[in-house]
């Protein structure tokens, strides 16, 4: 029995940090800049800019561009990982952890590796 309690405990210690992390919604996210965490949204738009300065993709959530309020960056140099990501997450309920950062006014978590990002 003692046992059975200390494993209990030791799971509900390995998973507080897991618990206690915030997620926030993408109109959120721009009151938390600085902080690591994680969004999640509705992949409104994207886009790969092939012939943009580092070759950058974007996934937009909630809100399509022009009118955007988060947006996930993937740079090109880390495309490869991520397949299309412009048509895989097309649509789809996901999540990204990251710190998130501002640019142009606009919330945005930069993803290096697609375990950053979670489809719910």
């Amino acid at each position: 029995m003692k046992a059975l309690r200390l494993v209990a405990a030791l799971i509900l210690f390995c998973t507080l940090p897991v618990l206690a992390e915030n997620t926030y919604t993408p109109e959120q996210a721009k009151s938390h800049i600085g902080e690591n965490t994680t969004v999640c949204g509705v992949v409104a738009s994207s886009h790969f800019s092939a012939s943009g300065k580092g070759q950058p993709t974007f996934l937009n959530l909630d809100k399509p561009y022009p009118n955007q309020i988060f947006t996930i960056l993937i740079c090109g140099s880390d495309r490869g990982k991520f397949g299309n990501p412009e048509w895989d997450y097309s649509r789809k309920n996901i999540c990204v952890s990251g710190t998130i950062q501002e640019y142009r006014g606009t919330a945005e978590i930069i993803a290096h590796s697609p375990g950053q990002i979670t489809v719910k």
